[in-house]
């Protein structure tokens, strides 16, 4: 079997950290053989600088070699066979230790050069540009099915705990471990810093084919991939001559592009091996070649399209090109030939976008026509070249001539391209506008190839050092004219160089300028802060509530982020998931240090900022504490309060110890509310809390229980009523210790107390209580009205205390309020209430009644003459027919007499109603109220 690997280098300057592949940091995911591999393998590193530097080798993590590189000076370091190929079943699947990894302090480029017997193949490393979160795998669409051909995916992680997806294959592909992608859609891992990760499937299952072509591998952290075919073979042909390796290095998908320009390998058009994989990220991606205005296919997210030779135009002296421009970002691999006389002699390579920001100078490509092979090889090398119209161009410091280029690009204004044959040694291309440059080479036995630069040519910031805040340095490629870093879309002052620290986390852009392209702003950088640490000392004398706080970060902690990291060895601790409010309890009876850690995390949408707190706790001796009770006399003018001397209570015995004292246990717990007059407090009955504190800082709490002693008065002291001539005797009764009344007696009693306001001042428990009694004078009683009915009257009392007694002689007594037969002229009357008092005294005038007058001029009983009642206050004399109309009034004016007439005309004959009434002259006013019939007979009727 035969092989070339062509190398077809491309160089390209971008806004990652240095100039395409040019780097500090280079990764190398691993890969599996399916035939016998070679001990073959070295790494060959290059840079421009004229100052040497050391470059180390890593592999799990250790150095396995070192070697020192300047300028002119290239390197190569032989690696052992089980750092890098694998031929065993039993390293796939699973996680491994394989995988290389390269740094140093100046960037440099680095390839990875390998062969086996007949076959031969060149990773060129993409550097920082090469590592990402989301690749999706190519490898070539084979056309025969070998038994040692495969495809095969090797992930490398560059970060601990990293972990990686694997989807979107087809249903029908079946891989070495006999899953398939009907049984095993999903494929995720989780990878340390340095482990790898090997999928792999034989192609002599059809589906395998091309079924894994396209798969999406997405991880949460930077990986490293590897793709393709180890061995196979793509000729579109009836006839094969063998297989090769095809492999190459992949890149991310924020590193893709969409306008892309090849030069033909040394493969025969005719042969059908010439051409390129298109693999799509994006639903409906259409493709156009050589400027074409229709596009030649549209592909899906995962589906890919082969571009056959067909389409190569030979753009003089055998010089051909090819055009390819996307309508979206696309993974473009060159399907190549490294002789025209076989089909045996394949490569594979990843070809970088174009763009405006590719760099003027690519220096340099060191030993370019070397390879690690069991026997001698003299491989032919051809160095391609494109560059933008108008561009002088050198190499080595020498102009190519005329019958090198520059070549038109079809489908282009922008590009041309060159080609110098039989290159060697270390190669350096200037050009005065943006410039790529590729080798192609091989021969009869073996070939390689591979890009050497151009795979960073999208604006993209990575990271110098570090990870986080603090610590981390973010940079961009070195080659630009002019830098502005930007802050969550707003510039920030000052911030003009290709690296910046970031002091606060966020999203952080870059815009960059070169020459006459326009600004370019890169994708945003997402910058978190570190989990921050810090150290609280404290003395838990209790159970100790800590309260999660950020150190720096303006944040508010989320309760439901607090988590223990380490508990105490020496008590307990509980968060509360309500609050995030941790509780240390130190177990019974231990004092000494303990310690414990936690963690929390702050309340932001997305930048969140986190915190590890180390609390050393010293755990010492407590004061002893009493609960007492404090009891006080209550305050007369506020009976319910006393006034208290708190620092009275005797609360503990601990020597030294302070106080405070606080309305309420929280306060005490808190040190809120002190209570600042401590000897001199006034309140109600209540509780009050003493924080003591002993030397050491410890407090316990200790509860005083202040009782008020309440007044006690007297249940036998009623107000009384007695008679204004009368005296009562008031009795305090027992259960006092003392007595003070207020006419200077301490006797219990006092006796011949008139009516008065009068007061006692009881003693018991040394308080006392003063308790003021009334006698009253009875209320008074009162004549309300008299009626009188011939010699009958009716008196109503009011007042006083019912019942109600009256009599005429002041000794005799009856219950009943009418007195009959009661002689005509002055009568006096006495009545008193249950009070038995003085009786109230009432003189009253029984009238000489007159019920018949004959008005006829005999001056007999010609008149109704109550002219003797004159002397009554308030008399009226009324008199009304029998329809009870008013028809005269008897007042002073007419002498209180009646003569029968009405308006001087005499009334008929007939009974009349009178009604009289009149006031006594009593102190009372005592209404008096008589009526009757009167017979009035006039002779004219």
């Amino acid at each position: 079997m035969k092989k070339l690997l062509l190398i077809l280098v491309l160089f390209f300057v971008t806004t990652s950290e240095f100039s395409a592949q040019r780097d500090t940091d280079h990764w190398f995911a691993p890969m599996m053989s399916r035939g016998p591999a070679n001990n073959r393998q070295a790494l060959f590193f290059s840079t421009d600088s004229v100052t040497p530097f050391p470059v180390s080798i890593f592999s799990n993590n250790v150095v396995i070699g070192t070697v020192t590189i300047s300028k002119g000076s290239p390197q190569f370091f032989d690696v052992p066979l089980n750092n890098i190929i694998t031929s065993s079943q039993s390293d796939l699947f699973t996680v491994k230790n394989l995988g290389l990894y390269t740094k140093a302090d100046k960037p440099y480029y680095a390839t990875l050069r390998f062969s086996i017997t007949s076959h031969g193949e060149i990773l060129t490393s993409k550097g920082k540009a090469g590592i990402g979160k989301k690749f999706y795998s190519v490898h070539a669409p084979l056309t025969t099915s070998g038994s040692g051909q495969n495809f095969t995916l090797g992930m490398l992680a560059t970060e601990d705990n990293t972990t990686v997806t694997v989807s979107g294959y087809n249903a029908n592909v079946q891989f070495s471990n006999g899953t398939t992608g009907a049984t095993n859609p999903v494929t995720t891992f989780t990878l340390m810093k340095g482990q790898s990760y090997i999928m792999e499937g034989r192609t002599n299952i059809l589906a395998n084919r091309d079924g894994f072509i396209g798969a999406k591998i997405e991880a949460d952290k930077n990986i490293s991939v590897t793709n393709g075919n180890f061995d196979g073979q793509f000729a579109i042909t009836s006839s094969f001559d063998g297989e090769d390796i095809v492999m190459d290095q992949s890149v991310p998908t924020d590193r893709l592009g969409d306008e892309f320009v090849m030069v033909k390998g040394f493969g025969n058009i005719d042969e059908g091996m010439e051409g390129a994989v298109i693999v799509g990220t994006e639903s409906g991606t259409q493709i156009f070649l050589n400027g074409a205005a229709l596009p030649v296919a549209t592909i899906n997210e995962g589906q890919y399209y082969r571009v056959t030779s067909a389409p190569y135009i030979n753009q003089g002296s055998g010089h051909y090109n090819m055009h390819i421009r996307t309508s979206k970002n696309v993974y473009v691999y060159q399907l190549l030939a490294g002789v025209a006389t076989s089909n045996a002699t394949i490569g594979f390579n990843y070809i970088p976008p174009l763009n405006c920001f590719l760099p003027r100078k690519i220096d340099e490509i060191g030993l370019i026509n070397q390879l690690p092979y069991y026997t001698t090889l003299n491989p032919t090398i051809k160095l391609n070249i494109l560059t933008e119209v108008g561009a002088a161009v050198t190499v080595n410091g020498v102009v190519p001539t005329a019958a090198q280029g520059p070549f038109p690009v079809t489908g282009s204004t922008n590009w041309v391209s060159y080609s110098l044959p039989s290159v060697t040694g270390n190669i350096t291309v200037n050009s005065t506008k943006a410039v790529t440059a590729g080798i192609a080479g091989g021969s009869g036995v073996v070939g390689y190839g591979g890009y050497f630069a151009g795979f960073s040519s999208i604006p993209l910031i990575s990271k110098q050092t570090g990870d986080c805040i603090p610590g981390l340095v973010l940079e961009v490629d070195d080659s630009y004219d002019t830098y502005q870093w930007n802050l969550n879309g707003v510039a920030i002052p000052g911030a003009t160089n290709n690296s910046y620290t970031p002091l606060v986390g966020g999203n952080f852009t870059c815009t960059v300028t070169v020459g006459s392209c326009a600004p370019a702003i890169t994708p945003v950088f997402k910058v978190f802060t570190c989990l921050a640490t810090s150290t609280q000392n404290l003395v838990a004398c209790a159970p100790l509530a800590i309260f999660p706080a950020f150190t720096n970060s303006t944040q508010i902690p989320v309760p439901s982020t607090v988590t223990i990291v380490t508990p105490p060895a020496n008590g307990i601790a509980s968060i509360d998931s309500g609050t995030g409010v941790i509780t240390y309890t130190p177990n019974p009876g231990f004092i000494g240090n303990d310690s414990m850690v936690f963690s929390f995390c702050g309340d932001a949408a997305e930048f969140i900022d986190c915190e590890q707190v180390t609390v050393n706790f010293d755990v010492p001796t407590y004061p002893d504490v009493i609960n007492v009770t404090l009891t006080e006399c209550f305050i007369a003018a506020n009976p319910t309060t006393a006034t208290f001397d708190l620092t009275s209570a005797v609360v503990t015995t601990t020597a030294g110890a302070t106080f405070q004292y606080y309305p309420g246990l929280a306060d005490a717990q808190n040190g809120t509310n002190e209570i600042l007059n401590p000897t001199n407090y006034t309140v109600p009955s209540s509780l009050v809390y003493v924080k003591v504190t002993n030397n050491g800082g410890c407090f316990k709490i200790a509860k005083i229980t202040l009782v008020v002693t309440p007044q006690r008065f007297s249940t036998t002291l009623p107000d009384q009523y007695i008679c204004i001539e009368n005296t009562t005797t008031l009795d305090a009764g027992g259960g006092f210790d003392s007595y003070l009344w207020s006419t200077g007696e301490t006797t219990a009693t006092i006796s011949n107390v008139s009516v008065g306001e009068y007061w006692v001042d009881l003693g018991i428990n040394n308080c006392i209580t003063r308790q003021k009694v009334k006698v009253f004078k009875v209320p008074d009683l009162l004549v309300n009205n008299v009626e009188i009915s011939n010699n009958s009257a009716t008196i109503t009392a009011i007042g006083g205390n019912p019942p109600y007694q009256y009599s005429l002689d002041n000794s005799t007594f009856q219950n009943s309020n009418v007195f009959t037969n009661l002689p005509r002229g002055s009568n006096i009357f006495y009545i008193k209430d249950s009070f038995n008092c003085l009786p109230v005294i009432l003189e009253l005038t029984i009238p000489n009644l007159i019920n018949a007058i004959t008005p006829n001029g005999d001056n007999i009983n010609d008149f109704v003459d109550y002219s003797e009642l004159a002397y009554k206050k308030n008399l009226i004399v009324d008199i009304y027919d029998r329809y009870g109309n008013k028809i005269f009034q008897a007042n002073k004016d007419n002498g209180y007499k009646w003569d029968g007439k009405v308006n001087d005309r005499k009334v008929s004959t007939g009974n009349y109603w009178y009604s009289i009434t009149w006031n006594e002259l009593d102190v009372n006013g005592t209404p008096v109220a008589y009526s009757g019939w009167i017979m009035v007979k006039n002779t004219n009727y």
